[in-house]
């Protein structure tokens, strides 16, 4: 019985990058009229959805650090985001992001810290908060930097270079064990 139990426990997730993951990356996209969603993303995300799978969006945002926008309106559009993701029946079950940049025009930001990729900082956040296995979980992003924040967290990581979000995350998927 304790087994079982273990079993139940362990939860499995997926992280996604944001900026050329989700969306085409135009450079510091802050609003929902910059927003391009990448070709599958928002079947991508409600494929996970039904697989079972946590969903989060781990993502750097220097554009806060260099002042390009605020906190309140990176909420905002990711607001915007939750909602078109609702509309085809899919849910981000959290949203974990880096507003830090060592050299950055706002002092409150400009610090060194454990959470901007390639640290794992936000990935460890998200295991610790929601009971995640690692071993059963991985990441997407479409940098060098998001595969070594998701090995640092011990994290499989995929590189995502354009396409079908949705066929690209079902090939995964399908290859995953049990």
């Amino acid at each position: 019985m304790s087994h079982e139990l273990d079993a139940t426990l362990r939860r499995k997730a997926v992280f996604l990058d944001r900026d050329g993951v989700l969306n085409l990356d135009h450079g510091y996209v802050s609003r929902p009229d910059q927003f391009v969603w990448n070709e599958g993303a928002r079947e991508a995300v409600k494929f996970l959805n039904d697989e079972g799978y946590l969903t989060f969006i781990v993502t750097n945002q220097s554009g806060i650090a260099r002042g390009y926008y605020t906190v309140t309106e990176f909420r905002a559009l990711h607001a915007w985001i939750d909602h078109e993701l609702a509309r085809v029946g899919a849910r981000i079950d959290g949203l974990y992001f880096c507003p830090h940049l060592v050299d950055g025009a706002v002092a409150e930001y400009r610090i060194e810290c454990q959470c901007r990729k390639p640290r794992p900082g936000m990935l460890l956040a998200a295991v610790c908060a929601h009971r995640i296995d690692t071993a059963l979980s991985f990441m997407i992003g479409d940098k060098a930097t998001d595969l070594e924040a998701a090995s640092a967290a011990q994290v499989r990581g995929f590189l995502f270079r354009g396409g079908s979000l949705l066929s690209f995350v079902q090939a995964i998927v399908r290859q995953e064990p049990g």
